[in-house]
């Protein structure tokens, strides 16, 4: 038996692996570590495929085990984060006349908890439902239909890295307001799940000619990296969406 045709899978669970580690973060509110380790699931999320291929040892097992690590790491991890956000604006000074009308709190066994927060658990969700699809559609080889997980979880990830180092007092008021929060949760899993047409980053070759629209994205992308930092991402994910729908005669 080779071994390696088991070295994707390896990458695979090393994602999982950070999926959880980012968890056990997020859910004692400490993000940014939470957001370095995401990263780097994502990171080896990118290689496992790309090694199966190069391998030639692509397997139905890897693409199930690939599905199951995502939901973690860019399913539940920027669940969670939502959640524990929303639960930020509900007890934040500044929300001392927020509306009980609004919000229940429930109480087990000395187990206090808001419900409006649970709204953040639509993500994972909704992750689920996209992963699933992703798996049993032949058609999505080249382009995606909805909004990717992984670029879903980096447009949620942003968040508490732009008010832990952007240092903008508008934008940390726009992110600490429980109605956005609430409203990007339900946009990003329709996002998730929509019909969409948006380009992969697939290189067949490496020509201007025949990437413009990837190379294009990837240049202007880094610009408002460099310029924006954390506050580029939100952007980077709309410019994308747009750029797409511009380009959607042309994605097949």
């Amino acid at each position: 038996m080779s071994f390696k045709r088991h070295i994707p899978n390896i990458v695979t669970l090393l994602n999982l692996f950070s999926g959880c580690i980012a968890l056990i973060f997020a859910v004692h509110g400490n993000f940014v570590v939470a957001a370095f380790f995401v990263f780097l699931g994502i990171f080896f999320d990118f290689f496992d495929g790309l090694l199966a291929r190069k391998l030639n040892v692509q397997s139905p097992l890897g693409i199930q085990l690939d599905s199951l690590a995502d939901l973690v790491t860019s399913g539940v991890v920027p669940g969670v984060i939502m959640f524990k956000l929303i639960t930020l604006t509900i007890d934040s000074p500044d929300y001392a006349s927020y509306s009980n009308s609004w919000n229940t709190v429930f109480h087990w066994q000395g187990f206090k908890m808001s419900i409006l927060p649970l709204i953040g658990l639509l993500i994972p969700l909704a992750s689920a439902y996209r992963l699933a699809k992703f798996n049993l559609d032949e058609d999505q080889q080249t382009y995606f239909k909805g909004l990717p997980v992984p670029a879903n979880t980096l447009l949620i990830l942003s968040l508490p890295l732009i008010l832990e180092y952007q240092n903008s007092d508008l934008m940390n008021s726009i992110i600490i307001n429980k109605w956005f929060l609430i409203v990007l949760t339900l946009v990003s899993c329709y996002l998730l799940n929509s019909k969409i047409k948006l380009f992969a980053l697939k290189f067949k070759d490496w020509s201007f000619k025949n990437n413009a629209l990837r190379y294009t994205f990837l240049i202007i992308s880094l610009v408002m990296l460099v310029i924006l930092h954390f506050a580029a991402i939100p952007m980077v994910i709309i410019f994308y969406i747009i750029l797409s729908i511009i380009d959607r005669k042309n994605i097949n």
